[in-house]
């Protein structure tokens, strides 16, 4: 792979990771207005506290997609911050990380994605994995899911 096959894959990966993250925002955004129009329609019953409890369960949602949308903005802020257009030779954000069986990309904790044909782990650099591979180069080893692994290509 060239050096600028290697940029433009890394920032297929970033773009990625901006799309699926503005896309829970908005999935979010959503649900909360959803939450919040549940709470607003609950009827006054003769139940009593039916209605109450109706209404604080719709804002007891609401509030935890909200803290779900912060959570999303501040992983996109990192993930703004992150620079793919630099080919590194030690694992730090913005690392593209390529072993025998799995290949993982320092920059957001979004899980594993089919890119481009491939599968790619995206890591949050806060998580335990991304602190274990920072400053590894090609040809050092870790103990990931109980077996070593060679660091076979990173940029």
């Amino acid at each position: 792979m060239t050096s600028q096959e290697m940029l433009s894959f890394k920032s297929i990966l970033k773009q990625t990771g901006l799309d699926l993250i503005n896309n829970r925002i908005a999935l979010t955004r959503q649900m909360i207005v959803n939450a919040q129009e549940a709470a607003n329609s609950e009827e006054k019953s003769s139940a009593g506290d039916k209605y109450e409890t109706g209404r604080a369960m719709g804002h007891l949602e609401k509030d935890m997609h909200a803290r779900q949308q912060e959570e999303h903005k501040q992983e996109l802020d990192r993930l703004q911050k992150v620079n793919v257009e630099r080919i590194y030779t030690t694992a730090q954000p913005g690392t593209f990380i390529r072993c025998k069986d799995q290949s993982f990309f320092i920059a957001a904790g979004l899980g594993k994605q089919l890119i481009a044909g491939e599968t790619v782990f995206f890591l949050s650099p806060l998580s335990p994995l991304a602190k274990l591979l920072n400053g590894k180069k090609e040809g050092d080893t870790f103990l990931f899911n109980h077996a070593e692994r060679s660091i076979r290509e990173l940029f």
